[in-house]
């Protein structure tokens, strides 16, 4: 047995702790705990979704929609990218009624309740800031300020 199938076992406890760091902002850590799991199981796509989470968190979303792509490429029933793709993409105000349609997709198609109800908060969330109109303040067009007359 070599020594890294000693480290199979590992695999899901690499990957939490990855999605944990990456939530905890530590970029670097969450890279190397994800490069690891995808050393001992080259053919999962979830390290490469724990890719695109840290780009998702970063605002880096044309990255984040890359990554998740990838995977729905290789495994097109993975809820948890097409949730996290959904959100990712219904950041951008242009493709937002798209990622609420790939949320909403993903809450009805996922039997993880944790999928279901980060798609649900995620179409909550589109719904309320994303596709809100600009009040009558935000929506006012800038003057620009004129000095006394002289």
């Amino acid at each position: 047995m070599s020594k890294l199938q000693s480290y199979k076992d590992d695999f899901v406890l690499l990957l939490e702790t990855g999605f944990i760091a990456a939530g905890q902002t530590d970029e670097d850590a969450a890279k190397k705990l994800f490069r690891a799991a995808q050393l001992l199981s080259p053919q999962n796509m979830l390290p490469k979704v724990g890719y695109g989470y840290i780009h998702l968190l970063k605002l880096e979303l044309k990255q984040a929609c890359k990554m998740f792509d990838e995977v729905l490429k290789a495994e097109p029933d993975n809820q948890m990218a097409k949730a996290l793709l959904g959100l990712s993409t219904s950041l951008t105000i242009k493709d937002a009624d798209k990622g609420e349609k790939l949320l909403e997709d993903a809450m009805k198609n996922s039997k993880d309740p944790a999928i279901k109800n980060m798609a649900k908060t995620g179409i909550e969330f589109v719904e309320k800031f994303v596709k809100k109109q600009p009040t009558p303040v935000q929506g006012q067009p800038k003057t620009t300020k004129k000095g006394p007359k002289k």
